[in-house]
């Protein structure tokens, strides 16, 4: 809506997908920056926004402000989808920052785990869609983002924990019968 009534000749297309093979040397730049700026500042709140989201209790019993954690944390949240509605597009940024997550919780129960097996997902699901769009022909973005999602449908099926398939296979078996594994 602000693009359409700022007479701005963006095509709301790339508002929403973007175009990530479009980026100039200035985005890049700009991103970089953003990104390495987000990256310190939760190196330093780490221990705090780790206490805070497990025993927020805690935190504000040590006398550290529980509220200015949690908006810092929102506010890198923010800064992060900006910076990713440059190359990515709204939607496209959305899904990018939450498929890796999600598709980790999959595998992991352990935060170390979680982090690293998110990163290793974003970074075969961005370098994958990449070369799909180039030998296949096809938008960047959303080859990017389907490879994110296809990653986490299989993880979805047979991650280590809670997949669907375990769940499936615990509702057929009888009551007293035993698992076999």
């Amino acid at each position: 809506m602000l693009v359409s009534l700022g007479g701005s000749s963006v095509d709301l297309t790339h508002v929403l997908f973007g175009s990530i093979l479009a980026v100039d040397t200035t985005a890049l730049l700009l991103i970089a920056a953003i990104s390495s700026l987000i990256v310190v500042i939760l190196a330093v709140i780490f221990r705090a926004l780790v206490v805070e989201c497990l025993d927020p209790l805690f935190l504000r019993g040590q006398g550290s402000p529980v509220g200015l954690v949690h908006g810092i944390f929102l506010g890198l949240v923010v800064l992060n989808l900006t910076a990713g509605f440059q190359t990515l597009g709204t939607l496209m940024a959305v899904g990018l920052m939450m498929l890796p997550a999600t598709t980790a919780r999959f595998w992991s129960q352990r935060l170390e785990g979680l982090i690293g097996i998110a990163i290793l997902v974003a970074l075969v699901a961005s370098s994958g869609g990449l070369l799909l769009s180039y030998h296949l022909n096809l938008p960047s973005g959303p080859a990017i983002i389907l490879l994110a999602g296809a990653g986490y449908l299989l993880s979805a099926l047979v991650g280590r924990h809670h997949n669907l398939l375990a769940r499936l296979r615990r509702r057929a078996t009888p009551l007293g019968a035993p698992e076999h594994d």
